[in-house]
């Protein structure tokens, strides 16, 4: 959830810190500060945004050329700057910064505190480098050692870097449940806990694993297992360019990665939906379709807008391939002892970042239960793409708000893809259905388009319904799973309270909240549900309620029943939630915005959850 940057070579470390630091920010942060070497130990940090760091550095300027930076989400101790990253050792020695939360820590305090040690913050971080300052003076051990022992006794989630007075040459890497990877370049390395800091200077990274830790010179590094046995491991190519986690000339990322969607689902299609040939190609699969073809049942894990996907995907899928799905919060999922059968069960889980802890736990239970884990995510590289037995990427390029939009299209667009795979290999999907669909899904990039085309109209909206306190969406089927995502994008962001009901279930409590002051959102395509779902309209209106309709193009008939009517491209009912959540996205964007909130940035949210 927290950011961290890390720098050692020729280049003052400061500027590049603090810029690292900003393309950190949209994972959710609360404080900042940096750690640099200059023959002295100088430490920086500061409550607030980035800017608030910068402006310390501005009147107290630090030289040097190794250091190290750190956005905080608050885990043990309120924001302050006391509790701001980096934290030292008593002795001033060294320092650390740490994403995850050390789960003893409280014990390692109370046998520090009986040895004399004192603590400025509430953190577990600090206590952590208070530890690493005991272990090393007990046992008379040089640093990477000591940080070495010190972990081994440690229990919880870390991604840690550390530097030293002592040995300024070396930047110490650790890693188990929260990621970090290195950054190799010409004389001189970097660290990140994503790539997004660094890509303007080198393409070259070396993803760490759990367990791993790494020490960092400039002109090279060497990567162990805390046990101390050496690891050889591979410098990946990145396939993405700095322009690419730019604004682009939008005042956002997130309208920009709204706006991307026709090309970034065309991507998650790109060579593997085939309509000229009315086959769907996915070679990540290759190997295991086979067994993804006669399992019995799939087990979908997910969190926040991913399980949202994951219900479209347990529709497509049910309907498609007649195959047998549960979706289930990973949250929940890694906690509740769940029945899975390595003979008949498939968990395929779906995560953005590829981090998210939950999810990631989620594939280590599958995989213990000897049951076959395939991944749906979008950061190539990342953990769940290294550690599932199979997968397919998606392709949406770099999802920098934290509001996700593009990467829940390309999910859907990706599970669509699935769902008619297996349909067409199970033989409930015929060669000319088949046929059919690739045809339909290969016109949705070109539809996503025709909808963002209509933003006027949503903006009008907003300026409307800005000021509601409520929201509720409402849909059916396979847009169902839109209104939660709708409800939820519109929480996220504005920080109005809304809920995501199926549309038939308003009459059994949600229509207590009805009136005049509710907004309330219909996904009304005509698909096989809609006279009911215009019956659900017309229950709504009769209250004196304020519905906002989204239907398919060329349906005229709910002008009367609605303030606002939003027209999305006629397609397959599989293929809707591709296109009517896009006025979702929107109708979100714009109320936060002209709510004055900080749509890229929301108030206690990170993008990639990485802690439990």
């Amino acid at each position: 959830m927290c950011g961290i940057v890390g720098y050692i070579g020729p280049r003052q470390a400061s500027d590049l810190l603090v810029s690292g630091l900003r393309r950190l920010e949209y994972r959710g942060y609360d404080s900042a500060g940096v750690a640099i070497l200059n023959g002295s130990l100088q430490v920086r940090k500061k409550e607030g945004k980035v800017d608030e760091l910068a402006k310390l550095l501005d009147g107290r300027p630090v030289e040097g050329t190794v250091g190290m930076g750190h956005t905080r989400w608050a885990t043990h101790g309120a924001p302050c700057d006391l509790n701001s990253h980096p934290h030292t050792s008593g002795d001033g020695r060294f320092a650390i910064v740490h994403n995850g939360i050390i789960e003893n820590y409280a014990a390692i305090k109370k046998q520090l505190v009986g040895q004399g040690y004192t603590f400025e913050s509430d953190t577990d971080t600090e206590v952590l480098a208070k530890f690493i300052e005991q272990v090393q003076k007990e046992a008379d051990l040089d640093f990477p050692e000591a940080v070495r022992q010190a972990l081994t006794r440690v229990e919880g989630a870390y991604g840690i870097v550390a530097l030293s007075l002592d040995e300024p040459d070396m930047l110490v890497v650790a890693r188990n449940g929260s990621p970090l990877l290195l950054g190799v370049g010409e004389g001189e390395h970097f660290i990140g806990s994503d790539a997004s800091p660094f890509i303007e200077f080198t393409k070259q990274v070396v993803y760490l694993s759990d367990g791993e830790m790494a020490i960092v010179r400039a002109d090279g590094h060497e990567v162990f297992e805390i046990d101390g046995a050496p690891v050889s491991k591979e410098v990946h190519q990145l396939d993405w360019d700095l322009e690419e986690i730019a604004k682009g000339g939008y005042e956002h990322f997130m309208l920009k990665e709204i706006m991307e969607q026709p090309e970034s689902v065309a991507n998650a299609m790109r060579g593997r939906v085939r309509p000229g040939e009315g086959r769907i190609k996915l070679g990540g699969l290759d190997d295991v379709l086979p067994q993804l073809t006669a399992a019995e049942r799939i087990v979908i894990c997910a969190c926040g807008t991913s399980w949202h996907a994951g219900l479209v995907g347990e529709y497509l899928i049910e309907r498609l391939a007649r195959l047998n799905v549960e979706v289930e919060y990973a949250s929940e999922f890694r906690y509740r002892n769940p029945v899975l059968d390595p003979d008949r069960d498939v968990v395929i889980v779906i995560s953005q970042s590829g981090e998210t802890a939950d999810t990631l736990a989620a594939v280590r239970q599958a995989q213990a239960a000897g049951v076959l884990a395939i991944g749906l995510v979008n950061a190539v590289g990342s953990t769940i793409a290294r550690e599932t037995d199979a997968g397919v990427y998606l392709h949406a390029g770099p999802e920098i708000g934290v509001a996700s939009t593009k990467a829940f299209t390309a999910q859907v667009a990706v599970l669509a893809q699935i769902a008619l795979l297996l349909g067409h290999e199970r033989g409930t999907l015929t060669d000319e259905a088949l046929q059919e669909h690739t045809e339909a899904l290969a016109k949705i990039p070109g539809q996503i388009q025709t909808v963002l085309d209509d933003d006027d109209l949503i903006q009008r909206m907003a300026r409307d319904y800005r000021y509601a306190s409520n929201f509720l969406y409402l849909g059916r089927g396979v847009n169902f799973p839109v209104a939660l995502e709708g409800a939820l994008k519109l929480k996220e962001i504005s920080y109005i309270h809304a809920e995501g009901y199926p549309a038939a279930e308003m009459k059994h409590g949600p229509i207590a909240l009805i009136d005049q002051f509710m907004p309330v959102v219909f996904i009304a395509t005509r698909e096989a549900t809609y006279d009911k779902v215009v019956s659900n309209i017309e229950e709504v209106a009769a209250r004196g309620g304020t519905v906002i309709a989204i239907t398919d193009a060329g349906n005229d008939g709910l002008g009367d029943l609605a303030e606002y009517v939003v027209q999305v491209p006629k397609t397959l009912d599989a293929f809707e939630p591709l296109l009517t959540v896009v006025p979702l996205q929107l109708l979100s964007y714009h109320i936060a915005v002209m709510r004055g909130c900080n749509v890229d940035q929301p108030r206690n949210l990170a993008k990639s959850v990485t802690v439990e």
